[in-house]
């Protein structure tokens, strides 16, 4: 690199770093303006973001499309949609300011109280939608947010940050309440998350972003990746069950990380599975063909983000094969896990791997060894009849989101099953995540206890008669 090259990109960042420190006073001002309303006030100002995010749905929906390639606009659309009536309805009469509940009888009174300034890390697959979501809930819990674009989605994550901030300023929220990084870089992301001000991370990207702002030193709320096996049980309803993922799988292409990776097929009704898919669309592919896309599913040991949200028919040229029109879903039939088996992890498109399994045991294994390749915490999904079989099949599977009969795309989210709606899924400790809870207003607000004293504390002589006895 010449050095006058080096000069520029060490001006950006310096420039970058300190846009994030301006925005990081003023969002202090702004916050401590937020802590001093009322629930009614806060109430009004978040009703105001979420009418003009309804308003402007499709068209930050196109913007995404245009600038990342990532998806389609009608299912980005019903994204920012969700966010804005799903999301919004689950947290509208949450209480957020003073005293949020009162326990007489014991004599304790619970709090709210603000966490403060926000880090809002966006990923390029869901940047609209993300802001949105990160804003409402962050607003309604009485926070200032200031977000971190993904460089391949800046302009459209600005533009919906503004769009938030201009509908939060008519309904009489201060200025400086929401910002968006123009000059998204490393160093200012690194400057955000560490910074002083900043009091906690809401972190949605790759593993990468989410160690580092793991190893910030702040409270983070982080995620793992989804690499979903769904298990089709012999006493699934076929015919639904395909429906459901190929509605689930094909969504925005398959840019939701909770959307189905793998199908874990019992042999008893691997026929009139395959046949049923390939009635709804799916296009399963021979050898030859399985081979070729294979070979741009990873690159250099990662995903190729150029196969990322694109269509079948996309995916099936950059490899070298046709395949119809009409095709929603590529499939490929696969036995192995791990890397060397490329449609073993999760391709973020619609691309699915089709296992063959003897028996439920059989399939609680292998679910186990791809959850281990990548996906611990995240989502799992069966279709099955039998609640028995349900219940024994998903009560030792790690993940925090077991979605049984329905998509997991639109399941893991809280769309169609009743889970707390959420863009943030957290996948616990064994997805190296602080909460295995779907992310929300209540994780955005602290909560202080006013206890009331009830009674004495035993003097010694009381404590020790009160002493449980030895067990010889």
């Amino acid at each position: 690199m010449k050095g006058s090259e080096a000069k520029m990109l060490r001006d950006i960042d310096l420039q970058s770093i300190q846009e994030v420190r301006n925005y990081l006073e003023e969002a202090k001002t702004a916050q401590k303006i937020m802590a001093k309303m009322t629930q009614s006030e806060i109430d009004h100002i978040v009703e105001s973001m979420v009418k003009a995010a309804r308003e402007e749905a499709e068209r930050l929906a196109a913007m995404a499309v245009e600038e990342t390639g990532f998806g389609n606009v009608p299912d980005k659309t019903v994204k920012n949609l969700f966010a804005a009536n799903d999301v919004y309805n689950s947290i509208k009469d949450v209480k957020t300011v003073g005293i949020i509940r009162r326990d007489e009888e014991n004599r304790v009174w619970e709090v709210a109280q603000p966490v403060g300034i926000v880090a809002g890390i966006v990923p390029s697959t869901n940047p609209t939608s993300t802001v949105i979501f990160k804003s409402l809930i962050a607003v309604k819990a009485g926070n200032a947010i200031i977000f971190s674009p993904h460089p391949a989605a800046a302009k459209c994550t600005t533009e919906a940050a503004r769009i938030m901030q201009e509908a939060a300023e008519r309904a009489g929220a201060p200025k400086g309440l929401i910002f968006c990084i123009t000059k998204p870089t490393l160093a200012a992301t690194n400057e955000l998350m560490k910074h002083k001000l900043t009091d906690v991370i809401l972190a949605t990207g790759g593993p990468g972003l989410v160690r580092a702002a793991y190893s910030s030193g702040k409270p983070a709320y982080g995620v793992g990746p989804g690499n979903v096996p769904v298990y089709i049980h012999e006493s699934a309803n076929i015919e639904k069950a395909v429906e459901l993922i190929i509605e689930s799988k094909t969504f925005d292409y398959g840019t939701i990380c909770a959307s189905e990776q793998a199908l874990l097929v019992d042999e008893s009704i691997k026929e009139k599975v395959v046949a049923e898919m390939t009635k709804q669309g799916a296009y399963f592919l021979n050898e030859e063909e399985k081979r070729k896309v294979e070979s741009i599913i990873l690159v250099n040991g990662g995903l190729n983000a150029k196969i990322v949200g694109k269509s079948p028919q996309v995916i099936a040229e950059m490899a070298g094969i046709e395949v119809p029109s009409e095709a929603k879903v590529i499939v490929a039939e696969e036995t192995g896990v791990g890397k060397e088996y490329p449609f073993s992890i999760e391709k973020l498109s619609p691309t699915l791997a089709f296992y063959t399994v003897k028996d439920m045991q059989a399939a609680s294994e292998l679910a186990q060894k791809l959850l281990d390749a990548g996906g611990l915490g995240h989502t799992v999904g069966i279709h099955a009849e039998d609640e028995k079989v349900i219940e024994t099949y998903t009560i030792d599977k790690p993940a925090g989101r077991i979605i049984v009969n329905a998509g997991t795309t639109f399941g893991a989210i809280g769309a169609t099953v009743n889970v707390k709606p959420s863009l943030t899924l957290g996948c616990g400790a064994i997805g190296n995540n602080v909460t295995s809870d779907n992310v929300t207003v209540n994780h955005l607000f602290n909560i202080k206890r006013v206890a009331f004293g009830v009674r004495q504390m035993p003097k010694k002589e009381e404590s020790a008669q009160n002493e449980p006895a030895l067990t010889k």
